[in-house]
């Protein structure tokens, strides 16, 4: 198993995750939301401040900032919880998944290097699945900027549960590249004090062909050539289907880990 997420040269980062505008319809269809544990987890961080309290205890809502937004998932899961949502991505196509019912009060286009927003805008800044996209000296140093006093920098992970033999296989297979072991740590600027971690086991209803489909939403499968996506899928049903036997159509639950950190503005 990989012990981080690949690096990314800063050259192909953009190139990589303007991958995602094409594949954005399924990446909402397809991918999972996150367990509402890491939403509370974030709370309770800001809630251990005497500066912040957690939503549920404010006469108004805390301020979040979800970088990489992507398609809103987890900007409607902070926006459930009382959180007032800005969801930011470099994919206007990205944000335009979002639904008008999701909560989310503003949706702007930007890269986690570069946010358009003043200084001292949010108690919270959050990357969910976006933190390994972008260059963590420079993202660390804009959330420090658009963040308060004492603001909290969240980032979020759902991977593979690569830790059970058949899933270490499928994400090889898919060549889901943002996996990495629960001893990693990611690389925050000296603007943030030290990381705090949360994680929590759980499963995602899916199929075979829906796991298939999912793997259509990866960076690698959206910017590969057609006999590499063809030889990937083929793959999948080969592993799916023969190799693990599961039928068509089968219900069958996709493990995951989701893990999450938060440090707090120095």
């Amino acid at each position: 198993m990989p012990q981080s997420a690949p690096g990314i040269r800063a050259e192909l980062r953009a190139q990589f995750g303007t991958a995602f505008s094409a594949g954005a319809d399924a990446y909402a269809r397809i991918r999972p939301d996150y367990p509402g544990g890491v939403v509370l987890f974030f709370a309770d961080f800001l809630k251990d401040d005497d500066a912040a309290q957690a939503p549920h205890e404010r006469s108004f809502a805390l301020s979040a900032l979800d970088a990489g937004a992507g398609t809103g998932i987890f900007s409607a899961q902070l926006a459930e919880a009382g959180f007032e949502v800005t969801a930011a991505d470099p994919s206007a196509e990205m944000l335009a998944q979002i639904p008008e019912t999701a909560g989310v009060v503003n949706r702007v286009v930007a890269r986690g290097e570069e946010l358009p927003f003043a200084e001292a805008s949010f108690d919270l800044v959050t990357y969910a699945q976006a933190w390994h996209w972008v260059d963590p000296t420079l993202a660390s140093a804009e959330a420090a900027r658009v963040l308060k006093p004492r603001g909290v920098l969240g980032l979020v992970w759902n991977q593979l549960d690569v830790t059970i033999p058949w899933v270490h296989r499928l994400s090889r297979i898919m060549h889901a590249g943002d996996v990495h072991r629960p001893d990693f740590r990611p690389e925050v600027g000296e603007q943030f004090g030290e990381l705090t971690s949360w994680d929590a086991h759980w499963e995602q209803e899916m199929t075979p062909e829906l796991i298939i489909e999912l793997a259509k939403t990866r960076s690698y499968y959206l910017r590969a050539s057609e006999p590499i996506r063809s030889k990937v899928e083929a793959n999948l049903q080969w592993y799916l289907y023969e190799h693990l036997g599961h039928a068509r159509g089968e219900a069958m639950g996709l493990p995951y880990l989701t893990h999450a950190w938060a440090a707090r503005k120095r």
